[in-house]
């Protein structure tokens, strides 16, 4: 790869500012790419950037240059489908490979188009019921989409992030998982990075307006010719209208018009990723280290029955379970902050005439009143209606009765 991102001067002087206190990282003659940063005390190091890339580079070059003795050299997250070739014809540097993590891609080189795609991939239903995720979300709401990348003024790249953020801590708490990028190291860290590579060209912020208000938001990393999906996330009160195939579309959409031949959706298993990508490839960890010492080859050893222990145990799905137990360490105590339960609803026809001069009016732009949206939203993919044009009034008499009235539909709504 001629461009990848995560190894760029921006990339990796920003990861060395929050996790390596701003020291140089050291480079290794005969691994052309990254740089590494020492693990002490041990005689480990490990590519700068970790586990925060999502595809890590490298070629093997001049393995006369003894520059690994008495070292082992710990790679995080190196894709199959980069074709690295770690055959080389030493008999002192070896090499350990573990499988850690499912990959996914869209390869879109044979594609002319969106539709081009979508026909190959999916049913006429499929195809029907995805295109109409999107026609009805442009019919109710007031959306727009926006791409940035280039020249992006800062006020509004940071208003971005701050509802970015809103928008996981939101997804999470209804989860109740504790999201690693979350964490105020990792989110500073991603917060810094992203706008100097946006204006470089080697990153995009892909965003979903409602009005003037982010309603979904993807942070993905560009090389020359792959778009790598880093976080992305959305408004839960949209569920009904499927955000994720919305933005998935256009971003397909936006790779083809652009040139880029693969859309990566990187590591990690969702039942989306299976279904709209069209090739699946695994991440590896790996470890080179000096076969004549004692000592470099007991930590590549360890550290590769680590690894295959975490995959295993990942290969049963139990690794979510550590990050419910934390998320319900870290809110036991401030139980107002998990937010609203989830609502259950039932619609209904009106059963009497209602004087709406008597009926209290509610605005959703009242943040006391934003557990009704999801209810009003499904209200409007239901029925195709459209939010300025719908009114909705509590019904005094009935305790948690509504009442939504578009321009073509009137309902009662109960919740239970």
């Amino acid at each position: 790869m001629k461009s990848n991102p995560f190894l760029s001067d921006i990339f990796t002087s920003v990861w060395s500012k929050h996790f390596y206190e701003n020291r140089p990282g050291s480079i290794f003659n005969f691994l052309k790419g990254p740089k590494f940063f020492k693990r002490y005390p041990f005689p480990l190091y490990i590519n700068i950037g970790r586990n925060l890339t999502k595809g890590i580079s490298y070629t093997v070059r001049d393995t006369t240059d003894l520059g690994y003795k008495g070292k082992t050299m710990l790679l995080y997250d190196v894709p199959q489908f980069f074709d690295i070739d770690t055959d080389i014809p030493s008999k002192r540097l070896k090499v350990h490979k573990v499988k850690q993590y499912s990959g996914f891609l869209i390869d879109l080189d044979s594609y002319k188009g969106l539709n081009d795609y979508m026909t190959s991939t999916f049913s006429k239903s499929s195809r029907y019921k995805l295109n109409k995720y999107k026609k009805r979300l442009e019919a109710s709401f007031d959306i727009t989409y926006k791409m940035l990348l280039g020249n992006v003024p800062r006020g509004e790249y940071d208003m971005i992030f701050e509802s970015f953020k809103s928008l996981l801590q939101k997804r999470f708490q209804e989860k109740q998982i504790t999201n690693n990028n979350l964490d105020p190291k990792e989110w500073s860290f991603y917060h810094e990075v992203a706008y100097p590579m946006i204006l470089e060209k080697q990153a995009c912020l892909f965003v979903i307006y409602e009005k003037e208000r982010p309603i979904g938001v993807t942070l993905s990393y560009l090389s020359e010719d792959v778009l790598f999906d880093a976080i992305t996330v959305f408004d839960i009160d949209y569920a009904k209208f499927h955000l994720g195939s919305v933005t998935i579309m256009k971003l397909i959409e936006w790779c083809l018009e652009n040139k880029f031949k693969v859309l990566d959706f990187s590591k990690g298993y969702f039942d989306y990723k299976t279904r709209w990508a069209n090739k699946n490839y695994d991440f590896e960890y790996h470890i080179w280290y000096d076969s004549r010492s004692l000592i470099t080859s007991a930590i590549a050893f360890a550290l590769k029955s680590y690894f295959t222990l975490k995959q295993k145990l990942r290969e049963k799905n139990l690794n979510t379970k550590p990050r419910r137990i934390s998320f319900f360490l870290k809110n036991r105590k401030a139980e107002n902050d998990i937010g609203e339960p989830s609502m259950n609803y039932r619609f209904s026809e009106p059963l009497k005439t209602y004087d709406l001069t008597q009926l209290n009016r509610i605005s959703l732009d009242d943040d006391s009143k934003g557990h009704l949206r999801p209810m009003v939203f499904d209200f409007l993919y239901l029925n195709s209606e459209k939010l300025n044009d719908v009114a909705i009034y509590h019904i005094d008499s009935q305790e948690n009765s509504y009442l939504i009235i578009g321009k073509n539909t009137c309902r009662e709504v109960g919740i239970v």
